[in-house]
């Protein structure tokens, strides 16, 4: 693996950093999980797309740059860099539209990836129910088949669904089959949610952020071009969506990057008078650990490159990326002390932090998966 740029990659370094610089907004804007912060997002979501920013890596006609992969972790590293917004879009972005370029008909993708990279419309993911979180094969949630109307009425009910409260879309798996054993007879659907018969019931959070909503459906129909990666064939494109979630696209490294600095930077601000001793190498450890997961992202667009698929190892990432993100801000609140209540960003990013064991699989299913399918142990 050669870790140097090649002039053209520092070229396209130097012409984003400039971009970024002359455009991030001066001051912080409002949590992109209430409604007014989402909206205020969504503009910066379109001036990333009128500038060809939004989806670099992607086709020129779905509003990208055609970057290399290289080019996009330059990129992602850049905007961490410059403090600019979070992507409101990500659901679409980095986990639709891989699974969409790799199942989808051209159709599929003439209609949707263009609007999703501007902003225009926007996605959430409807894989929880009450009774099914990390078991995703245990879902309940119905499509039955209505011939006469040529497509499906869903039937059913999803809940932690982030920014579902704001989305105009959702993607998620439906039971097709009920017959079929637990990781069969399921189908993938794309569900614009203004269709008739689904309920949008949002609900706020203990931070007073308002995004999460329940999603309720009663016999809503969506026709057959709504399905992607045929019928009773969702188990398998939905593992590809959470490849794209626990691995590579998600959680890009230069997320970890930038804030192990700004940690740094507390320190230095800080840590010449903090009483505990830990915390010297709490910091630095947190800066090694951001190189390792940025030198391992390097690894796998290696081998992406050369033609391979990330298969289970996702899974060993996400464990990764989500606890590092916990010992990041953990420590800057050590290192805060009673004022950590105080500070808005790293209170903030601490309590985000926390759902990550949980979202995308909690680690927990996480382990199980990079013990059976990655060291090949026996299930007990």
């Amino acid at each position: 693996m050669d870790l140097t740029w090649s002039p053209a990659e520092e070229a396209f370094r130097v012409e984003v950093r400039a971009w970024l610089e002359a455009n991030v907004p001066a001051e912080p804007l409002p949590s992109g999980d209430t409604r007014e912060g989402f909206a205020r997002h969504l503009e910066w979501e379109r001036r990333l797309f009128d500038a060809r920013w939004s989806v670099v890596s992607w086709p020129e006609a779905y509003g990208g740059r055609e970057a290399s992969l290289w080019e996009w972790l330059i990129f992602e590293e850049e905007y961490y860099r410059a403090g600019a917004p979070q992507r409101v879009t990500q659901n679409g972005i980095f986990l639709l539209a891989p699974t969409l370029f790799e199942f989808g008909t051209p159709a599929q993708q003439d209609r949707f990836l263009r609007p999703m990279a501007s902003g225009e419309e926007t996605w959430c993911q409807g894989w929880s129910e009450p009774d099914a979180g990390s078991d995703l094969a245990g879902i309940s949630s119905r499509a039955v088949r209505d011939d006469e109307a040529g497509g499906w009425r869903l039937r059913g009910q999803k809940t932690w669904t982030t920014r579902g409260a704001f989305c105009t879309h959702l993607f998620g798996l439906f039971r097709t089959d009920p017959e079929a054993q637990r990781h069969r007879g399921l189908t993938y659907f794309l569900v614009p949610l203004d269709t008739p018969g689904v309920t949008v019931r949002g609900f706020g959070r203990l931070d007073g952020d308002e995004g999460f909503a329940e999603v309720f459906f009663d016999d809503a129909f969506v026709p057959d071009e709504m399905v992607l990666g045929g019928v009773g064939e969702g188990w398998s494109v939905a593992m590809a969506t959470t490849g794209s979630e626990r691995g590579l696209t998600l959680r890009s490294p230069g997320r970890f990057l930038a804030t192990a600095e700004r940690l740094a930077a507390l320190y230095a601000e800080r840590g010449a008078g903090a009483s505990d001793p830990g915390l010297r190498h709490a910091v630095a450890q947190a800066r090694i650990d951001a190189e390792a997961y940025a030198l391992q992202t390097l690894s796998t667009v290696t081998r992406i490159a050369e033609g391979e698929r990330p298969g289970a190892e996702s899974s060993l990432t996400k464990v990764f990326w989500s606890e590092l993100d916990v010992r990041l801000h953990d420590t800057a609140r050590r290192l805060l002390g009673p004022d950590s209540a105080l500070d808005g960003p790293w209170t903030k990013g601490w309590q985000f932090a926390l759902s990550g064991p949980i979202y995308a699989g909690t680690n927990e299913i996480q382990r199980n998966v990079i013990a059976e399918r990655v060291l090949g142990l026996p299930r007990k």
